[in-house]
């Protein structure tokens, strides 16, 4: 097997951008069951629903499945962090 040093690289030194975390509790679901609730407020039954259909390809999409991916790895004290951070910094 060939290791492929710059692959491990990237992904040793990849780094989550704050502002999708800070979208991820700020935006509101534009369409659908939860019309009006903010994305890290999504149910994970909703959310793994949505996953079995397929994200969208653009910016909602994304955030939907970042959520996702967070909520179903138990990370979320994540969003719970950012959410106590904006309304500390008054950005929230």
């Amino acid at each position: 097997m060939v290791q492929n040093d710059y692959y491990l690289y990237t992904v040793q030194n990849l780094q989550p951008d704050p502002k999708i975390l800070i979208d991820i509790v700020q935006t509101k679901m534009p369409y659908g069951k939860y019309k009006g609730t903010i994305i890290a407020d999504i149910p994970i039954s909703y959310l793994e629903w949505m996953a079995g259909k397929g994200f969208a390809k653009d910016k909602m999409g994304m955030l939907l499945s970042t959520t996702f991916e967070i909520k179903t790895n138990g990370l979320n004290d994540i969003l719970l962090m950012v959410k106590r951070s904006l309304r500390q910094s008054g950005g929230h």
